[in-house]
């Protein structure tokens, strides 16, 4: 015969059984897990570096080792185990990732949790923490760079051997038709239709030819120094650097209806490269051309390293009431912001390498990083002020202005001393109103034309010094 259970004997102890089943059913998964609980896991790849980012709502610990044959890396996370948002991960990942081939996750012992990244390359990796910022909690992030870092400068001739390659190569295609059209018995040489149109190609060509080892859709083969004829080619361009705010990480300002600023300005960015690129002796540089984060330090680095002759740098920003409007261009400033709102934006502005998150661990000398964001001269705002009222005007014909004159205040990325630099806001994303025009294709090729223009004026007023272009 079974005797009663002590709890069954007592009415009391068997409410608080009952109530204590109660709890734990409730609970969910993240609260029954050991350990941190995962939020979010987000892969962002590029060119430049891919980076991994595990959000969590405790701080993470991890160690990480690469191996070969075939190259991986390895990564261990203690005091952690598997769950379903970890496992998204895999699916994360893109084909045309250049540096991640694939990610497996498994319980490698109890609470450690092992990442394991299939590679594409040989990567030198970064590992670091961030602590809760914004809409982010706690952030572990694994940066992988390539063992040898890309070039601005060289991708910048690279860019243009292949414009060249391709002028010439239209330019042939066009000569053989209408060469044929004599030789093909029964058909007239059409002269007065193909002149024009033989000029027109003979403008789009004017661009040196390239290499006879480029052809059209390869990529030339990189080379370390250039000849006397490439080294001309490349110090008569005019260089025009286009900074897109914010990417990958910080999504910058989001308008009412989810419309990311990190979004619309590199869609903004996109077009003006390619509207600059089709001007003859004319190359634009962007410092971000998908969405990934940059440092802003390193978006004045990028500028500096191909020496151009202009910094653009494009936002679509927020303000504290829906009803803020217009568009606004900034120079730098050595004395302070021009306004109160002038300087609640650079400070915004400022904040976004905390944000996107910012390895400080790499910076070998942190004064020197501090030196190069202070750099700033009164002939650079001069010209930048001049580039500015060109830019504010022809803007000003497309949409509201903000203000219709150049504001001025502290943005870390108009920092270089030797390179005229603005920063465009081209409508504020938090107006439902301009939110709706920054969504629309027709409204952004007028903004783009605008800008294009105010670019042309100024360099057709102001010719930039002949530079010395050096890998």
């Amino acid at each position: 015969m079974n005797r009663p259970t002590q709890a069954a004997t007592h009415p009391g102890r068997r409410r608080a059984m009952q109530r204590l089943g109660t709890l734990v059913i409730g609970l969910g998964s993240a609260e029954l897990a050991f350990g941190a609980a995962i939020v979010a896991v987000r892969v962002w790849p590029a060119d430049e570096y891919s980076r991994v980012t595990i959000e969590s709502d405790r701080p993470l610990a991890a160690r990480q080792f690469l191996t070969d044959n075939p190259p991986r890396l390895v990564i261990d996370i203690d005091q952690l185990e598997l769950s379903p948002a970890l496992r998204e991960l895999v699916g994360k990942v893109r084909a045309d990732d250049p540096f991640i081939a694939g990610v497996r996750v498994g319980q490698n012992q109890p609470r450690v949790v092992r990442l394991v990244i299939d590679l594409k390359q040989a990567v030198a990796p970064q590992q670091f923490t961030l602590t809760p910022v914004a809409a982010y909690q706690h952030r572990l992030v694994f940066d992988l760079y390539p063992t040898q870092a890309i070039d601005p400068l060289l991708e910048l001739i690279r860019e243009r051997e292949s414009a060249a390659a391709q002028a010439a190569r239209s330019m042939q295609d066009t000569l053989g038709e209408f060469i044929g059209r004599i030789e093909r018995p029964g058909t007239t040489a059409a002269v007065p239709s193909s002149g024009p149109l033989l000029a027109e190609r003979a403008a789009a060509a004017t661009l040196p030819a390239a290499p006879a080892s480029a052809v059209v859709g390869s990529t030339p083969a990189p080379h370390n120094t250039l000849d006397a004829d490439e080294q001309r080619r490349i110090d008569r361009l005019v260089v025009v650097a286009i900074d897109p705010g914010h990417g990958g990480e910080d999504p910058g300002a989001i308008g009412p209806t989810g419309l990311r600023e990190k979004d619309v300005v590199l869609a903004v960015a996109l077009k003006l490269r390619e509207r600059i690129n089709s001007v003859p002796g004319m190359r634009a540089m962007l410092t971000r051309d998908g969405d990934y984060f940059v440092p802003l330090h390193q978006r004045v680095r990028k500028a500096r390293r191909v020496q151009a002759d202009l910094f653009v740098s494009i936002h679509a920003d927020a303000f504290i009431t829906p009803a803020a409007r217009g568009a606004s261009v900034f120079a730098l400033s050595e004395t302070g912001a021009t306004s109160t709102a002038a300087r609640w934006m650079a400070n915004k502005e400022n904040a976004a390498d905390v944000v996107g998150g910012v390895n400080t661990a790499v910076v070998k000398d942190a004064q020197v990083l501090r030196a190069m964001l202070e750099m700033s001269t009164a002939a650079q705002i001069k010209d930048s002020l001049k580039i500015g009222r060109e830019v504010l005007e022809r803007i000003g014909k497309v949409g509201a202005l903000h203000k219709r004159s150049v504001e001025q205040a502290g943005f870390a990325v108009l920092k270089a001393p030797d390179i005229p630099s603005i920063l465009v806001e081209t409508a504020f994303i938090s107006n439902p109103d301009e939110e709706a025009k920054l969504r629309d294709g027709d409204y952004q090729d007028r903004l783009v034309e605008a800008l294009h223009t105010g670019i042309r004026r100024y360099f057709a007023r102001n010719p930039p010094l002949a530079r010395q272009r050096a890998l």
